[in-house]
C-alpha cells in the first residue's frame, strides 16, 4: 500500500513568506505605476489646455534663392499676444533662415503670409513653435 502526502514538499516551492513578500511588491508596484500614469495624464492634459497659442504652417514657396513665403495660421485666445519662429533649410539640412513672427491681441485667427530671407537656396521650411507672452 502507498503512502499519500497531503502537504506539499517542504523547501520545494519556496516558503510561504517569500510568496508573501512578492504578492506585497506586486502591489506595491501597481500603485505607484498607477500613481505614475496619472502623473504623466496631468501634466499632459495642463499642457495641452494652458496652451493659449498654436500654430500652423500650411504651405511655403520658394521665391528665390534668398526668400521663402511661408503661409502661416495663428489661433489664439483674443487677448494673447506672442511670436511664432519659422526656419529655413538648405537641401544638406543645415540652416539657411529664421523668421519670428510677432502678434499682439486682438483676433483669435491670424493667417499670414510671412517672408523668411536665407543665406542660400533652401528646400523646406518649418514652424519651429508658437509662444505667447
Amino acid at each position: 500500500m502507498a503512502v499519500v502526502r497531503e502537504q506539499l514538499p517542504p523547501g520545494r516551492y519556496g516558503r510561504a513568506a517569500d510568496r508573501d513578500a512578492d504578492r506585497k511588491l506586486k502591489a506595491l508596484g501597481a500603485v505607484l505605476g498607477a500613481g505614475l500614469i496619472a502623473l504623466i495624464a496631468w501634466f499632459g492634459y495642463h499642457y495641452v489646455v494652458d496652451q493659449s497659442v498654436s500654430g500652423e504652417l500650411i504651405k511655403f514657396k520658394r521665391i528665390s534663392a534668398t526668400e521663402v513665403e511661408a503661409h502661416l495660421e495663428v489661433r489664439k485666445d483674443q487677448d494673447a499676444s506672442g511670436s511664432c519662429t519659422l526656419r529655413s533649410l538648405a537641401e544638406n539640412g543645415a540652416e539657411v533662415g529664421r523668421k519670428d513672427f510677432r502678434f499682439g491681441p486682438g483676433k483669435t485667427r491670424i493667417d499670414q503670409i510671412v517672408t523668411v530671407r536665407t543665406t542660400e537656396s533652401a528646400t523646406s521650411t518649418e514652424l519651429m513653435g508658437c509662444t505667447s507672452g
